[in-house]
């Protein structure tokens, strides 16, 4: 069985092995020996701590397989991005160019420099070992976030957002690059993803361009990826517009990926969740559920048909073995959504 639970200082050398595995463009697990392990204290101290609102909190989780205790993927969210240190996107807008007397009227679109997500909450560091992306696991890792969200709303904004992966070329190198480095930055992709990785960002505000930039000033193979998702993280992008996420013209930096947004309270899992008291019963349900319980540091969430929501009784059933894999009891409450595809 999968089950997904706050990280812990002991995950520090998987967490690690997830970085070197996910390769480079995953700018929020950088191979780096000392941000990973301030990424965990930070996360173990955000499930700690007691908050009234979102703030520099970010939640990360393991997926770890209960046979193997193997550590096989990571999710998190970020309480209010930007907060502490920028968060910068690319605005596309469009400005009208006109002259009555030549009878001329243009529209040209227009990337400007903007840091307008500042306090959203993110989702985000979604990985799943190849091996394990089957029977709906990917889709857990990524829902089981808004379980989380949805039985604690106080400790996120009502804005949430989701930056999904840009467009590649054949070697890995995203073509929207190549014109800021050229221009701009004179430093190559790795080193700025690296930068990027690591928080220190402060090379963006000093070196990226301050103006508006004409897009059909670009580069046609720069043009092309613009709002374009990478080919691995187009199923990610479907799975998130069903749940409401809409792209409003925000893009990456860097590789020109759309960035999606949607309120918390509209996030289709996150209206769709019933909390109910437990039943420990022997149950084998005809539809796949996700389920987490209410607990905070002790936070346990995992998916399976031995489940099964009793609507009349308004008590959500489950096997002896999947209710303690979740450290649940009879009467305890837990927080459910049916993972099967709509």
């Amino acid at each position: 069985m999968l089950v997904i639970r706050p990280i812990t200082a002991a995950d520090f050398a998987a967490l690690k092995n997830i970085a070197i595995e996910s390769g480079a463009g995953f700018t929020s697990l950088p191979v780096n020996d000392a941000r990973l392990k301030q990424k965990i204290d930070h996360a173990e101290h955000s499930f700690a701590a007691q908050v009234d609102g979102p703030g520099d909190q970010g939640y990360l989780f393991v997926l770890e397989d209960t046979q193997t205790g193997e550590i096989v993927g990571t999710t998190g969210i970020e309480a209010a991005v930007g907060t502490s240190t920028p968060l910068y996107h690319f605005q596309q807008n469009t400005v009208i160019h006109h002259s009555a007397e030549l009878n001329v009227f243009n529209q040209l679109r227009t990337l400007t420099l903007c840091n307008d997500y500042t306090g959203a909450s993110e989702i985000c560091t979604l990985f799943l070992r190849e091996s394990y992306r089957r029977n709906h696991a990917g889709r857990f890792l990524s829902k089981v976030r808004f379980l989380f969200m949805a039985e604690y709303p106080e400790r996120f904004s009502d804005r949430v957002i989701a930056e999904m992966r840009g467009a590649a070329d054949s070697d890995g190198q995203p073509p929207f690059w190549h014109w800021l480095q050229k221009l701009f930055l004179t430093i190559d992709f790795p080193t700025a993803d690296h930068l990027i990785g690591v928080g220190k960002k402060a090379f963006i505000a000093e070196l990226m361009p301050r103006h508006p930039i004409y897009v059909g000033l670009l580069p046609q193979c720069a043009q092309d990826v613009i709002g374009q998702v990478h080919q691995n993280t187009k199923p990610a992008l479907k799975m998130l517009e069903n749940e409401g996420f809409n792209h409003r013209g925000y893009i990456d930096l860097f590789d020109a990926g759309p960035t999606v947004e949607a309120r918390l309270s509209q996030i289709k899992s996150v209206a769709a969740s019933k909390k109910v008291a437990v039943k420990i019963a022997d149950v084998q349900g005809e539809q796949t559920l996700a389920v987490a319980n209410t607990a905070l540091q002790g936070f346990r969430a995992s998916f399976s048909k031995s489940a099964k929501f009793d609507a009349d009784q308004q008590l959500l059933l489950l096997s002896a073995e999947f209710a303690d894999t979740l450290r649940l009891h009879d009467g305890d409450m837990a927080r459910f959504i049916v993972l099967d595809k709509a």
